[in-house]
């Protein structure tokens, strides 16, 4: 078995549907484990999971529709949950798999638990960081979380969110990836310029601005979006939860196991906020492994 140094991540471009997306993938497993990063991100947001992951599954970190090198369909409606499933399900016929295990954080999060509630035969098994199932966060939501959540409404406005987030180089997207982590060294300047280089991408900003206003209103306060029989999941299912979140507070994470009817496993990291797999690396690789490897 290769250590994880010697396992190269490769690129690559999968076209699924009417988008082209770009990929990063490592390993050769039989199983097929896919990665789905939240905003404002890209695929390297799992560079740390990627060789760890790698020496025993085939793991593929899509950059999501709009994001980085993947397609940017322009168009609120071409950021539906709904597009943004069948992007998933594309990705696992493109690998030729009958189903896979899908690992995904915030925004990603979000497409996972749409994915399994729609389509429970796909998905071998679910992990979810930081956002719970719309069903939860609409019984649990808070006025505290109401406050958290002012960015949601913002982005909403046209234009006036882009010019806010890039203004002076995207000083704003450096400084909340500085000030909102608890372990300072989870991201170097390195780190965060392949960030901002994303977001510089034409179309890359507004794109992905448009998950929110696609999907907020109708998934996370009306419960617009349809999902089949009572919406439960019933896919074997561990969420990670980094405690000191600056966005999504405790009480609209709590219960989740009501809205399951499967395995469930839960890990909460104290010491972690929003960005949990980058931040408590070495905690959620190791929760990663265990779950996966069960039965």
């Amino acid at each position: 078995m290769k250590s994880e140094r010697e396992l190269a991540i490769k690129h690559d471009f999968a076209q699924v549907g009417d988008v082209r997306l770009h990929y990063a993938e490592c390993g050769a497993g039989d199983e097929l484990v896919i990665l789905l990063h939240g905003f404002p991100e890209c695929w390297y947001s799992w560079r740390h999971q990627l060789p760890v992951l790698g020496r025993r599954y085939h793991v593929v970190a899509p950059d999501l529709r709009g994001y980085n090198l993947s397609d940017k369909p322009a168009g609120v409606e071409n950021y539906r949950i709904e597009r943004l499933v069948q992007d998933v399900i594309g990705l696992i016929n493109y690998f030729g798999k009958q189903k896979a295990a899908i690992v995904a954080h915030d925004w990603g999060a979000g497409v996972g638990w749409a994915l399994a509630q729609r389509h429970p035969e796909l998905v071998s098994k679910l992990v979810a960081m930081q956002v719970p199932p719309p069903a939860a966060w609409r019984e649990n939501f808070t006025f505290r979380q109401l406050r958290k959540s002012w960015y949601m409404f913002f982005f909403q406005l046209p234009r006036l969110p882009e010019w806010w987030a890039s203004a002076n180089d995207f000083a704003r997207v450096k400084r909340m990836y500085q000030e909102t982590s608890v372990r300072r060294d989870a991201f170097t300047d390195e780190d965060i310029e392949v960030y901002k280089e994303a977001l510089r991408q034409p179309g890359a900003l507004t794109a992905g601005l448009n998950y929110y206003r696609a999907n907020v209103f109708k998934s996370l306060f009306r419960g617009g979006v349809e999902t089949p029989a009572d919406g439960r999941i019933k896919v074997p299912t561990l969420f990670i939860y980094g405690e000191q979140d600056m966005a999504i507070v405790p009480e609209t994470v709590r219960g989740l196991d009501r809205f399951i009817d499967a395995q469930y496993r839960e890990l909460r990291i104290p010491d972690s906020g929003h960005w949990v797999q980058n931040e408590a690396v070495a905690e959620v690789n190791s929760a990663l492994l265990e779950f996966l490897e069960g039965n």
